[in-house]
């Protein structure tokens, strides 16, 4: 049982890491790669009386997903008038949906052989001790899987982990058949894989030579640093243009060469918020990616800056590819940390705060539909950047809007933030904007700055601002995407179908009740994700503690339900208590409070309403005379959770919070009618 709970988790964080670099598209659905985990799993578990011995087909599952993700490699990203995918094209999605349900379904089809050897384990020993054995398993699996992403990631190594894994678990007559399907896989993952790509905590990245060879970089020249002309480096993250890396001093150029005009218009770009504030000394820039905008400061004669970075292998590609090499100068503090997080422990005071082009590529967790970037622009995070400038500072915003709205949106954020209409800078001709506010009412702005001309943001459409509550930039309004929602209803529909397709028995009152304390699971597990993120940053490290916090808080209160003698009704008590307690104490009032204050919250207030739900769980689970099929069910119900999270986008954070309260009192319900019709 440990050993296939092990397997599980890390195999789900394998298919959640590696499948958006494989299918770039799937980064913006990562949490469907988890949803049809869930899924296989639960229909394993709820067929595993059958006697169907599908463990012997994991090999041949594993090597229909491998081989369907290479197929779909080239699927074009698709968007939508509503929501803004970088890199996308409108009147695709159609395509995207169909592609997305074969993926979700063969998914699925991976974990299916692994539940159904973990429901006959549940029917085969005793409860609790087998859910315990469960739950050690799938923390270890986070554990192991978060310190192999920190110290050296490779998908063909992962596999190899959980193919390793089932072999030990296999009787040895089967290797032979089980062996060169294994090795057929790894030889197809290695040789489609790209040379000299890179895994960092986030993405796949890749390095290129602007205007030569278009095939990913090793290493530099060795005079990079000192050399006339030097190259100029394209980093590319999950196959998609990310930022440059190289000088933006043009005396280092031939006059006239194609480099040398490229790079003097990178040097106005990220020039402006200096030229627009000069003789300042002292600069915060989030999202310093590749170092152009800590290079800029330093031209512009700033003293001290602090680069606030959450990607370590953006800044150590930076050190190796960047032939200004900005991150090494002494004037400059490199923090790999996220920006929301950095706002909440820096010291104020700063000339210019700078937000270049932090945009993301991905969703920060695959439990959560909001992006990396999600919390950095809000309304509250603004408003705390600004609240770091002095009497005479000035905050600039830098981003690339290809649709009107988004720079429409991103004004009335800043406006709503510091209560000041702000300055707009455009690029005529290209989609860069440049957003400016001065704590200074008699700053002056100039009607144009080399290739930037000011506009007037007067008289913008009214439009919703994302806050903490409603994190959506990149959606033009409360709503979710047509595509999302043909994608999530083809999905639900062929689960649903799957389920009661191959359920042997009639759903029973038991089922339902499992099912919505997995729903509730989901749902609260995702709160916690999204509260901590608000509270320590969108970085992987948080997420993963998180999980692991989760699950340790699972895994006592299954230790605490093994004394108890029987299930009491009484347990929902301190459940829907913690749960009140959460849902009344706003997320933003904890941010006013210092670390180790948010900290206690995050530890003591925050996982308080999983371990009473994990009470109740063991408590049922150990009463329940079908354990495989309660199993399942919850793991079901944890899917169905994982759908509804997409209301947020239309609903926000808070109203999405009470189906957690709707959900547990649905189980107690389904108990009450339980209890009643026995009775009876």
């Amino acid at each position: 049982m440990f050993a296939l709970s092990f397997s599980a988790l890390f195999l789900e964080m394998m298919v959640i890491r590696w499948v958006p670099s494989v299918v770039h598209f799937v980064a913006y659905y990562a949490n469907l790669m988890l949803l049809s985990s869930f899924l296989g799993l639960g229909i394993g578990a709820m067929t595993s009386d059958r006697n169907w011995r599908l463990f012997r087909w994991f090999p041949a599952a594993l090597g229909c997903e491998v081989t369907l993700l290479l197929l779909c490699r080239d699927a074009s990203l698709s968007s939508s008038l509503s929501e803004v995918r970088f890199f996308s094209a409108i009147g695709q999605s159609g395509l995207n949906v169909i592609l997305l349900v074969l993926l979700f379904a063969s998914n699925a089809l991976l974990f299916v052989p692994l539940g159904e050897r973990m429901g006959q384990l549940f029917g085969a020993l005793p409860r609790l001790s087998a859910y315990a054995w469960d739950l050690a398993g799938s923390l270890s699996g986070t554990l192991v899987f978060g310190l192999f992403s920190l110290t050296y990631f490779s998908p063909i190594a992962g596999i190899a982990v959980v193919m390793v894994l089932y072999l030990l678990l296999s009787p040895r007559r089967r290797w032979i058949l089980d062996l060169p399907v294994f090795g057929a896989v790894l030889v197809l993952m290695f040789a489609s894989g790209e040379r000299g790509e890179i895994w960092s905590p986030y993405y796949h990245i890749t390095v290129s030579q602007l205007g030569g060879a278009d095939f990913p970089e090793t290493s530099p020249p060795a005079d990079l640093r000192t050399m006339r002309n030097p190259p100029l480096y394209h980093v590319k993250v999950n196959q998609f243009g990310y930022h440059f890396d190289g000088t933006l001093d043009t005396t280092r150029y031939i006059k006239g060469s194609d480099l040398s005009y490229y790079v003097n218009s990178l040097a106005h770009q990220y020039l402006l918020p200096y030229s627009l504030c000069p003789g300042r000394d002292r600069a915060l820039i989030f999202g310093s990616g590749g170092g152009l905008d800590t290079q800029a400061a330093l031209m512009a004669g700033v003293r001290h800056v602090d680069a606030v970075e959450v990607d370590p292998v953006i800044e150590q590609l930076s050190n190796t590819f960047n032939s200004a090499a900005p991150y090494l100068d002494p004037r400059v503090q490199v923090h790999i940390d996220d920006a929301r997080s950095f706002e909440a422990k820096a010291n104020p005071g700063y000339d210019l705060v700078v937000f270049g082009y932090l945009d993301s590529q991905a969703l920060f967790s695959s439990m959560n539909n909001a992006r990396l970037d999600g919390y950095v622009y809000t309304v509250e995070s603004i408003r705390s950047a600004f609240a770091l400038l002095n009497e005479h500072g000035m905050l600039t915003l830098s981003f690339f809007v290809p649709r009107k709205w988004l720079e429409y949106k991103l004004v009335a954020m800043v406006k709503e933030a510091t209560g000041r209409e702000p300055c707009v800078y455009e690029e005529p001709q290209k989609f860069g904007a440049v957003i400016c506010i001065s704590r200074d009412p008699a700053a002056v702005y100039p009607m144009r700055k080399a290739q930037f001309v000011r506009v007037d943001p007067t008289g913008n459409p009214p439009i919703e601002t994302p806050t903490d509550e409603w994190p959506f930039l990149y959606l033009q309004k409360r709503s979710i995407p047509s595509d999302y929602m043909a994608a999530i209803g083809s999905m639900l529909a062929l689960s649903l179908v799957a389920t009661a397709g191959l359920r042997r028995t009639s759903v029973t009152k038991s089922d339902f009740h499992f099912l919505l304390l997995g729903l509730g699971f989901l749902l609260l597990e995702t709160k916690s994700i999204s509260d901590c993120t608000l509270y320590f940053g969108a970085t992987w490290v948080v997420t993963t503690v998180v999980v692991a916090g989760v699950l340790l808080m699972v895994m006592a209160a299954n230790l605490v339900a093994t004394r108890l003698r029987a299930f009491s009704f009484w347990m929902y008590l301190p459940l829907f208590v913690s749960l009140a307690l959460l849902f009344l104490v706003p997320r933003e009032q904890m941010l006013v409070y210092s670390f180790p204050a948010r900290l206690c919250w995050a530890l003591i207030a925050v996982p308080l309403p999983v371990f009473f739900a994990g009470i109740i769980f063991s408590t049922t689970f150990r009463e329940s005379t079908a354990p495989a099929e309660a199993f399942g069910a919850n793991l079901i119900g944890a899917m169905i959770g994982g759908f509804f999270e997409y209301l947020t986008m239309a609903i926000g954070n808070h109203r999405l919070s009470l189906m957690i309260l709707v959900a547990y009192l649905g189980s107690v319900g389904v108990l009450l009618y339980e209890r009643r019709s026995r009775s009876s």
